[in-house]
């Protein structure tokens, strides 16, 4: 069963309430998503430990219900 968009955002803001995040659906089938995801609470961290802070917000939906997510994190401006 494919995972609906709002799904994935209230999981991002709920384990990074700060979160601005915005969810497209690449190809139309609930599976594969690109997400971008700006958050103060990023900053001083790499990209690679952003990019953990929301896979963890997934917990397991990642590779499961949830197939592919292309993501990009950052800090406000």
């Amino acid at each position: 069963m494919p995972m609906d968009a709002h799904d994935i955002e209230s999981m991002i803001k709920a384990a990074i309430p700060d979160a601005e995040v915005t969810i497209r659906d690449l190809a139309g089938d609930g599976d594969h998503y690109a997400a971008t995801v700006i958050s103060e609470s990023f900053r001083g961290k790499s990209r690679v430990q952003q990019h953990q802070i929301v896979y963890q917000s997934l917990r397991d939906q990642m590779g499961g219900v949830l197939h592919a997510l292309a993501l990009q994190t950052g800090v406000p401006d």
